[in-house]
Formats: structure tokens, sequence, C-alpha cells
């Protein structure tokens, strides 16, 4: 038996995002706890921008652990202000914005005995298109939150993934032609924080080496001819035709 190798060895490069928000929790992944790192997200995150609030939020389920490190770091008390409602998939592939609203509708709940009167900081993974985080922050003023703080536990995302991940085009993402106080202005939140991106890198001693990063810094770790113009996947439209 013989076997053969045609290409020069490359470089991984590991997706970043899933110990954000693609993996489950209780995973493993490239030899760290996915939980751990995302408690360790939101403590740094706590760390380059507090705010005084009376209460943290997660917007459940994948901002639950950067939530927890929040609220630990910052020693404000963690409440559970947004119920999911678990028979709903995740609202930001859905195909069309239709879609997307009415699945934010039916998938969060706000809770007004929790919120009502509080300063509240609520900690999400990420923010794609901007509507999901305006609908979240109407939905805890309309149950009687006096203050909303968002905090994202990723820097802001910039660019499309090409790498087997159905995202917007890069002319859907908010942060890719806006400020952070154009976006805090859209989503309607009183103050809004990324984590930096040297804070995403902190759990790891600092070393991005051997991480592909490209949704928040557009460093694509296989380039392409053109990719001004390279092609989403578009799976859903795929699925449809």
């Amino acid at each position: 038996m013989e076997s053969r190798k045609p290409f020069l060895p490359a470089p991984h490069a590991k997706c970043i995002f899933e110990y954000i928000y693609f993996a489950r929790p209780d995973s493993k992944l490239f030899g760290h706890n996915v939980y751990r790192v995302r408690k360790a997200l939101g403590r740094q995150l706590a760390r380059e921008s507090g705010v005084e609030a009376d209460l943290v939020t997660p917007v459940p389920d994948s901002g639950v652990p950067a939530a927890i490190g929040y609220a630990e770091e910052a020693k404000i008390p963690l409440e559970f202000g947004l119920i999911r409602n678990h028979y709903v998939g995740r609202t930001f592939i859905e195909p069309q914005q239709t879609i997307r609203n009415f699945g934010v509708k039916i998938k969060l709940n706000a809770q007004r005995d929790v919120l009502e009167g509080k300063r509240v900081v609520v900690v999400d993974d990420s923010i794609v298109r901007g509507t999901t985080s305006r609908k979240i922050i109407r939905m805890l003023r309309d149950a009687g939150a006096k203050e909303v703080h968002m905090r994202i536990s990723s820097p802001a995302t910039i660019s499309p993934c090409y790498y087997g991940i159905d995202t917007p085009t890069r002319s859907e993402l908010i942060a890719a032609s806006n400020s952070v106080e154009d976006i805090r202005r859209f989503i309607e939140a009183d103050t809004l924080a990324y984590l930096s991106r040297d804070g995403m890198y902190a759990y790891f001693d600092g070393q991005d080496q051997g991480f592909c990063d490209a949704c928040f810094t557009a460093n694509y770790p296989v380039h392409f001819e053109d990719e001004g113009h390279t092609k989403q996947l578009h799976l859903f439209d795929a699925v449809s035709r």
C-alpha cells in the first residue's frame, strides 16, 4: 500500500466562532471546554466594558455562559429576564426577514416581574443584521426595563464566511458599514459594547495562531481570486428552488 500527498502541508485554521456560538456548550473543542471558554469571554467583556446595572440577563441559549461570566466578574445579579421557547430554531440563518421577525416573537418572552424598573445588561454572542437585537431590546423595554445596555461576547461581525456557514452577505452585516454608535442607535440600546479581538484570545493566552477569525477581521486563511465578488453558499435558496 502506498500513500501519496499531492499538496504541501498547510497550517490549520480552526473556527473561533465555534467557541462563541456554533458548538454545544458541553463540547470539548480543540482541547478546551466550550462552556468554560464562553464564561471566560463574558468575564473579559465585563472587564472591558462594565456598566452600572441592577441585573445581567442573557439572550438564551447561546448567550447564557457569557452572561454568567459577565455577572460573576461585574458582581451583578444574573436573572433570566428572557425565557426561550425551545421549539424554535436559530433565527439568524432563516432565509427571509419576515420569518426571522416571526421567529423572534415566538422564540423569546420577557419577564416583567424580573425586568420592571431595572437597569439591565443584556449579553448576547453576536450581532449579525441588528434586527433581532432591536426587537429584543424593545421587548425588554416593553416589559419595563429602565435602561438596556447591550454587551456582545465577540468582536463585530464584518465579513461573511465562505467556508461552509450560510452567513449573510457583507451588505447584510450591519457592522460591515456602520460604527458602533450607529448600531447602538439602530438597536435602540442605551449603550453597546463588543468584546475586543485581543479579549477574545485572552483565554488562549493571547495566542491567535491556528484560528480563523475572518468573520471579525476579513483576514481569510484561504484567499480567493476575487473576494469582493465571491458567491455565498445560499443553501436555503438552493433548497427553495
